[in-house]
């Protein structure tokens, strides 16, 4: 698609596994978007929700094509962007690694800890250096949003805690699961870390709700995790996330009162003058407004 498309939507939302279209949207339009990096998982789904513009992807295609692995998360995120997208809410089903996390319920995580390998998680390189601060890896207004937004609609939601991003597709170990709750971690999943790195750079805010599906196998009683035991939450839990989804579109304030949308003002790090003009072009859409 052409870059007409620049303001189609402000609001993104991110379908993760069980949730492959979102109820109530309005007036929607597939849209085909094309990036530097191919295609992404799906066309998206442009229409109205809640009265705003917003943007659905379904993160592995309908029909749940795509492994984790093997999801192009530049092209995601970049058609996002692309599409004029400010904020992206991103629905991830997660594994529990506490008690207090219960299958059916929400946390709105506020860190992350990478345990992928060699995932593509960054748009630069060739020449065009960027180190974009992410000590704070989650916008904090709208994962607040999110959280509020649960509440009024009586979907339990933790607004906190560190979501484990493993690389997968294998679920874990009963060891690796026991180290990651030895380290403290919340909840455990597949995708969402490498997206929220992405975000970041594209100087969009992003805000993940992980739906927790079950115990991760640490738990006596969830030893044994199958598909059929977690695909049964997974529509559960869809249906509770697309009135929290709506809720929180509905509630986001027009102007964004963070700094992820300046994420890049101080990131650049390559001599100007040393950029390569293909590389320049190629990542206009991100670094057009502070090269000139």
């Amino acid at each position: 698609m052409k870059t007409e498309l620049g303001k189609s939507a402000e609001i993104g939302i991110i379908g993760g596994s069980g949730l492959y279209t979102m109820p109530g949207f309005e007036g929607v339009e597939e849209v085909a978007v094309d990036t530097p990096w191919g295609m992404p998982s799906d066309p998206y789904a442009v229409g109205t929700l809640g009265g705003r513009r917003v943007a659905f992807l379904a993160r592995h295609g309908r029909g749940h094509r795509i492994s984790p692995s093997e999801l192009n998360f530049r092209a995601n995120i970049w058609g996002m962007k692309k599409l004029g997208v400010e904020r992206i809410i991103s629905l991830s089903a997660v594994g529990s690694l506490k008690e207090e996390h219960r299958p059916l319920e929400f946390v709105i995580p506020d860190q992350f800890v990478d345990r992928t390998r060699g995932r593509a998680s960054t748009f630069f390189g060739e020449g065009l250096v960027a180190h974009v601060s992410f000590a704070e890896p989650v916008c904090g207004e709208v994962a607040a949003r999110v959280a509020e937004s649960a509440r009024s609609v009586g979907v339990a939601a933790k607004l906190g805690g560190t979501y484990l991003c493993m690389e997968g597709p294998a679920f874990s170990t009963k060891a690796e699961s026991n180290l990651y709750r030895s380290w403290g971690m919340d909840v455990i999943g597949m995708t969402n870390l490498t997206e929220a790195k992405l975000a970041r750079e594209a100087e969009m805010c992003y805000a993940t709700v992980a739906m927790v599906t079950d115990y991760d196998c640490w738990h006596e009683e969830h030893a044994a995790v199958t598909v059929t035991d977690i695909v049964a939450n997974l529509h559960k839990n869809a249906e509770n996330a697309a009135k929290v989804v709506k809720a929180a579109v509905a509630a986001m304030p027009a102007a964004r009162g963070c700094r992820c949308g300046a994420a890049l003002e101080h990131a650049l790090i390559t001599d100007r003058a040393l950029i390569p003009e293909e590389t320049k072009q190629k990542l206009e859409l991100l670094v057009g407004k502070y090269l000139g």
